[in-house]
């Protein structure tokens, strides 16, 4: 099927360095760029941003 092709997985990874990640995912038409969540990390215990790795 196209599922994976219009709607990929994604990793979210923490800018705070603790290596945390999200996985999730987005719909390549609508947002082509990199996305970019502010969600929160366990290890620092706040809100964070994250970034889409590749």
């Amino acid at each position: 099927m196209a599922r994976t092709e219009l709607r990929p997985l994604i990793k979210l990874r923490s800018t705070a360095g603790t290596g945390h990640t999200y996985v999730t995912r987005k719909n390549r038409r609508n947002s082509p760029d990199r996305l970019v969540l502010r969600k929160y990390d366990p290890i620092v215990r706040r809100h964070v941003t994250y970034r889409e790795d590749r």
